[in-house]
């Protein structure tokens, strides 16, 4: 068994790959962490992201929607001078948009685990080129969530959050992580 190749052998990634990625999570501050995040890789590398992640944690209160929404826009101006941070406006714009979106709804996780009726789909990929960039879920995900004044959410967006979030196990078959977030939801 090996695990899927797009992690290769980074300790970083491999960390986020084996005690991550995929696992099923209903926490709503820890889902908005993992949106926003896929919204800041748009155009570039998971790993810059990933290597990033720590110094966002700082600066974006912890990924709090209520303290974005509220502190947010003051700090935009330090934002855009931090090396340690994605500096792109309209990464950091959105950041604030969907913090005050997430606050708009009543149970963000539940509106996210809708998409996927409650429990997460068990894929069985064999290869990595069989797992597909968006789904009609993903899609409907970006929709809703555009719909509730979330940005940075397109169905490919919205795909790999699921991923990450354990909407999906897109896990490859032989990878032990796959078995491991299949037990996580039935166990």
């Amino acid at each position: 068994m090996q695990r899927c190749s797009w992690c290769g052998d980074d300790p970083l990634y491999v960390e986020y790959h084996d005690y991550e990625w995929g696992v099923p999570e209903f926490d709503g501050p820890a889902l908005f962490e993992r949106l926003v995040l896929e919204g800041m890789q748009a155009g570039l590398s998971w790993y810059t992201v990933l290597k990033k992640r720590a110094r966002m944690r700082e600066q974006f209160f912890g990924f709090d929607p209520a303290q974005v929404a509220a502190g947010g826009q003051a700090r935009m101006d330090e934002w855009l001078q931090d090396p340690g941070l994605i500096r792109h406006r309209g990464k950091l714009n959105s950041l604030i948009a969907n913090a005050n979106a997430y606050l708009a709804i009543d149970d963000f996780p539940e509106l996210i685990w809708s998409f996927v009726a409650g429990k997460p789909s068990q894929n069985r990929w064999r290869r990595m080129a069989d797992v597909p960039a968006q789904t009609a879920e993903s899609q409907s995900m970006a929709r809703g969530l555009k719909k509730a004044g979330f940005t940075f959410v397109g169905p490919t967006t919205c795909y790999a959050f699921m991923q990450s979030a354990g909407l999906v196990n897109d896990h490859l078959l032989s990878c032990p992580a796959h078995t491991q977030c299949r037990d996580a939801w039935n166990g």
